[in-house]
């Protein structure tokens, strides 16, 4: 089940996306640290009612934030579309112990038809340059990659945004 995330999921939460980090920087992908997410932004990401969890068996599997703001990094990239219309993802995690099994697709696949429910022209994320897997993943679902951002205190590597037509 997938539902927007409530206060109390707060500390659940930000184990997850820690034990995240953690299996990526054991594959070499520091896309992920101490400052980022922080518990502020999920807390954050809560309040605003763009925070989803993905729940099976009493615990969360997954998360992912949508909203429809336009963060000031991606000004520069040269999107397909126009901009004011768009659902953007942030902040997709997994439980590392089951990747693999499909809860990031199925997060995807609510985010993409919540996004067409709501009459959005497109999708539009960004993923780190060194998470091939990622990029894949995204590349596999008709994602377009479009421009680098960066975020430096996360990583000097550039993040690589994409864009779904709706």
């Amino acid at each position: 089940m997938i539902t927007l995330a409530e206060k109390k999921h707060l500390e659940q939460i930000k184990q997850l996306t820690e034990s995240c980090a953690v299996a990526m920087q054991q594959r070499g992908i520091y896309q992920w640290n101490e400052h980022y997410p922080s518990r502020e932004r999920l807390s954050e990401d809560i309040e605003k009612q763009e925070l989803y969890i993905k729940v099976e068996n009493c615990q969360i599997e997954g998360i992912i934030v949508l909203t429809n703001f336009m963060d000031e990094e991606y000004l520069p990239v040269k999107w397909l579309t126009n901009s004011g219309n768009n659902l953007y993802i942030h902040r997709l995690a997994t439980n590392p112990a089951k990747w693999g099994f499909g809860t990031g697709k199925a997060l995807m696949d609510f985010a993409e038809n919540h996004a067409r429910q709501h009459n959005f022209e497109s999708v539009r994320l960004d993923t780190f340059s060194k998470n091939k897997r990622n990029q894949k993943f995204y590349e596999s679902r008709g994602y377009k990659k479009l421009g680098n951002i960066y975020f430096p205190k996360q990583s000097e590597a550039p993040f690589y945004c994409y864009e779904l037509l709706l």
